[in-house]
């Protein structure tokens, strides 16, 4: 299946989930010279930097082993970007959305969380 359309579908599903833990989801696919941020969404008082990784498991390690340092540095200086001169907290999450194909559509079995996975300096 093609890769963009196995991503989209991890957003959105990643969005529905958020929404029913009562995200407000600010935007998705926020780019700039530094890199795209999939999710910005506010919870509560904080602006949240949400990087989804969507697999069918985990045979290749955890989803979230591929948010690595290089990339966090992206998403630190794409958010930088996005805030501008707003003094708000902020928070990085990673969410692992994992699938599988039925009948040739993709159906989400599972949703694993990781609130505040890495600081920045933000």
């Amino acid at each position: 299946m093609e890769k963009k359309k196995i991503g989209d579908f991890g957003e959105s599903a990643a969005c529905r989930y958020l929404e029913e833990k009562g995200y407000t989801i600010l935007g998705r696919n926020y780019r700039s010279r530094y890199g795209e941020i999939d999710i910005i969404a506010m919870d509560g008082a904080y602006i949240v930097f949400i990087e989804v990784k969507t697999r069918k498991g985990t045979r290749y390690g955890n989803p979230s082993e591929y948010v690595d340092a290089r990339k966090q540095e992206r998403l630190v200086k794409t958010a930088l970007q996005y805030m501008g001169e707003q003094d708000v907290p902020v928070r990085f999450d990673v969410l692992e959305v994992f699938y599988r194909e039925r009948g040739g559509a993709l159906e989400s079995t599972r949703v694993n969380h990781i609130e505040n996975a890495f600081g920045g300096a933000v």
